[in-house]
């Protein structure tokens, strides 16, 4: 790693203890999933849940993985739009992403069709001639 990560994520402070305690001593963020035997003092942003069972591990996971993955996008959008305005020079100062950061941004990326596009996907043929009159009533009313 050439710097300190922004946050950690421990499932289990008892187990992991010497991590919780190094990123105290550094200054890191820690999250963790704070079950009844572990000591909630040692955890900045506490979540608290069932640090044993694998379901419970596996979904608090995957909320956290989103949203990361949800951050990184918007991220990458603010940048996108900031490099359209700014100098290349100044973007260059920026924090570079690693490249599973680029995966991420580009996975997200959606590109909007152009009014000529959206208008060619539309078929020639939309409008019916063919009127069915109801003359029974429909159930329910």
């Amino acid at each position: 790693m050439t710097k300190l990560p922004s946050a950690i994520w421990v499932v289990d402070t008892k187990k992991e203890h010497l991590a919780v305690q190094e990123a105290k001593k550094l200054g890191i963020p820690v999250i963790a999933i704070l079950d009844t035997n572990c000591d909630p003092d040692e955890v900045d942003y506490k979540i608290p849940g069932n640090d044993d069972a694998i379901r419970s591990i596996g979904l608090l996971t995957r909320v956290i993985t989103d949203a990361i993955v949800a951050g990184l996008a918007a991220r990458s959008a603010v940048v996108k739009e900031e490099s359209k305005t700014e100098a290349p020079a100044e973007v260059a100062a920026g924090e570079p992403m690693a490249d599973w950061e680029k995966e991420i941004a580009a996975s997200t990326e959606v590109s909007a069709p152009t009014a000529n596009e959206a208008v060619s996907e539309v078929p020639a043929q939309v409008v019916t001639t063919d009127v069915v009159p109801v003359t029974e009533p429909v159930e329910g009313e």
